[in-house]
């Protein structure tokens, strides 16, 4: 009775699968899978694009190999299953890569639950089938993680690039810091500029004397008064003379004083 249900059911998986099986013995074959990925997460390639290349095929999808093997009492218990994955000659395929690297062991553990369900049955097309799903799903996240990890590596090395050609970022902080900084600076020329007019004796009291005396000044200190005092002293009534010359000198004395 198992033996005829297995030829049945391989005759079926030949009508479905012409291409994909390979008989190995009349209990054991293999089923070639293909995974069936969106084409947004193959790699462009910039030596196959369709400008520089019209004829150019698309990538090929990552394949997969099961391995089926029945049991005498097959399908009453579990067949015997591996996996493997084809050799390729393109090592620049990420998903091909990706694909193999997938866990087999655990793709198969998937298989558990579905083969106690099915005891009794004619099931490799079903286990074919969930197969393939649980395998596209997991080299879809490889591939994605794959491109998340080449854009942020790409986003480092403009972040990288792009601070050769502009300053420290201007933030609350950077600002804070060159504030403190520019106002450390004005308050030492300042203090520089006093200390260089105290060395040249440039004093308040220095800059005082430098300045000329108005009229008002001048009278409120006696010196007009006495100047002309000293003119009416010569006794010759010259204004030329005597008054004026006393105002003079006096306006002379002290400017040179100062």
């Amino acid at each position: 009775m198992g033996l005829e249900e297995q030829q049945e059911e391989r005759e079926v998986l030949a009508s479905i699968f012409p291409d994909e099986i390979t008989d190995l013995s009349p209990t054991a074959y293999t089923l070639s899978i293909a995974l069936d990925l969106p084409s947004s997460t193959f790699p462009s390639d910039p030596s196959s694009s369709p400008s520089s290349s019209p004829s150019s095929e698309p990538p090929k999808p990552p394949t997969l190999n099961l391995h089926v093997t029945y049991p005498p009492l097959y399908p009453d218990v579990a067949p015997q299953l591996s996996l493997s994955f084809p050799t390729t000659t393109s090592s620049s395929s990420s998903s091909s890569s990706s694909s193999s690297s997938l866990d087999t062991s655990h793709l198969l553990s998937t298989l558990t639950a579905l083969i106690d369900e099915n005891l009794g049955m004619a099931m490799i097309f079903t286990l074919v089938t969930a197969l393939k799903d649980a395998a596209e799903q997991m080299v879809a996240e490889r591939l994605e993680h794959e491109r998340e990890q080449r854009e942020e590596e790409a986003r480092r090395l403009e972040e990288v690039e792009n601070r050769r050609f502009h300053g420290e970022r201007v933030t609350r902080e950077a600002f804070g810091r060159w504030r403190e900084a520019f106002r450390r600076e004005a308050e030492e020329r300042r203090k520089r500029g006093e200390g260089e007019e105290e060395g040249m004796g440039m004093g308040p009291k220095e800059k005082e004397k430098e300045r000329k005396l108005t009229g008002r000044e001048l009278w409120e200190r006696g010196l007009v008064g006495r100047g002309v005092e000293d003119g009416d002293g010569d006794g010759d009534g010259d204004e030329e003379g005597g008054g004026g010359g006393g105002v003079v000198e006096e306006l002379e004395k002290l400017r040179v004083e100062g």
